[in-house]
């Protein structure tokens, strides 16, 4: 799906669920990592993470944004915080928080006190040690993919 193709699909969802145009644009961000997009006020377009369309869920995330949308060029609330904003997405059954994405996630292990560490990013294990021990670490030779994203 290109920028175009997005930008129709959220006009078709805003039509169907607020009955009401979206005269912007819409367009992919690949910068975004965890969140699902985002609304721009100052030039009322929305970018979208191209991670999340492969989701079931994506048009909810896509509601989410429209409804930052409508609430603003209507002049209310269109913060996460306010009052409109949270009525109007549970009208609509968009999303509150995007879905965690899945992630590589990197295992090491204390070599004296088999300690064990997740990360999401690889580290140097010359540089640094077991915090409970100061033991030396080892990466575990499998990389975990987990449903859930890191606390």
């Amino acid at each position: 799906m290109n920028n175009k193709e997005l930008t129709n699909h959220v006009r078709q969802l805003s039509l169907a669920k607020f009955g009401r145009p979206f005269r912007h644009t819409a367009q992919w961000n690949n910068r975004l990592r965890s969140t699902g997009g985002r609304f721009f006020p100052k030039d009322m377009h929305l970018d979208f993470n191209p991670k999340m369309a492969e989701l079931p869920e994506f048009d909810r995330i896509i509601l989410h944004e429209l409804v930052h949308y409508h609430l603003y060029t209507q002049k209310r609330g269109y913060r996460h915080k306010d009052k409109d904003f949270k009525t109007l997405l549970a009208q609509v059954g968009g999303l509150r928080y995007a879905p965690p994405m899945k992630e590589v996630r990197y295992t090491y292990i204390c070599q004296s006190c088999q300690q064990v560490y997740q990360r999401q990013r690889k580290i140097d294990i010359k540089k640094y040690a077991c915090g409970k021990c100061r033991g030396k670490l080892r990466e575990s030779k499998k990389k975990d993919t987990n449903e859930e994203a890191p606390a």
